[in-house]
């Protein structure tokens, strides 16, 4: 809602795009207990949240699918993980919670790019505004712009890539700033 203008801009539609959780069993890379990750409160969450939002007013849920079969374990910190990979983090050290397991998302973006041709082509909006860490929409802004939709994105904070930053008319992120960074400790 922070990207509306309340006096000039009406909302024709809230598209909201995402997949349904995991919901197999597997084993913990560390630990080796087994994980049923549709018992998470991660999964639970996403269902009574997608269960809540498809009731709400001028709001569609597009689910994709997460791709299980190539599913894995990961270091969730990327730094960490290159500590590790380099050595100068030993494996012995890392946590249960160091962990995350990471599903490739399938559909997602093919239905972002159909929903933006669609609204387009069909005169059905005169303004975008698409909120993504995903910047992977050049062709689809491009189409809109020629159509003479107004494209705007929120990256989330995350960078886009040069090429799409030519497509859009504008860059805004609604997101709070992030807290000062702590100094880091004087070297001994």
């Amino acid at each position: 809602m922070k990207h509306l203008d309340r006096d000039k801009d009406q909302i024709y539609r809230i598209l909201f795009y995402d997949c349904p959780p995991v919901t197999k069993r597997v084993h913990h890379p560390l630990t080796n207990n087994a994980v049923v990750l549709e018992k998470t409160a991660t999964a639970i969450f996403r269902k009574a949240f997608f269960k809540e939002i498809v009731r709400w007013g001028n709001v569609a849920l597009r689910l994709g699918h997460l791709d299980e079969d190539n599913a894995r374990w990961h270091i969730r910190d990327p730094k960490l993980h290159k500590q590790v990979i380099t050595g100068r983090q030993p494996a012995a050290n890392l946590t249960e919670d160091d962990y995350v397991y990471l599903a490739p998302q399938k559909g997602v973006d093919m239905r972002i790019g159909l929903d933006i041709a669609s609204l387009t082509l069909k005169k059905l909006v005169d303004k975008i505004i698409l909120i993504s860490g995903d910047s992977d929409f050049v062709p689809a802004a491009k189409l809109a712009r020629r159509e003479g939709v107004q494209f705007y994105l929120d990256p989330m904070r995350n960078p886009i890539r040069p090429d799409l930053s030519e497509h859009i008319d504008g860059l805004k992120t609604t997101l709070p700033p992030l807290p000062p960074a702590l100094p880091k400790p004087p070297q001994v």
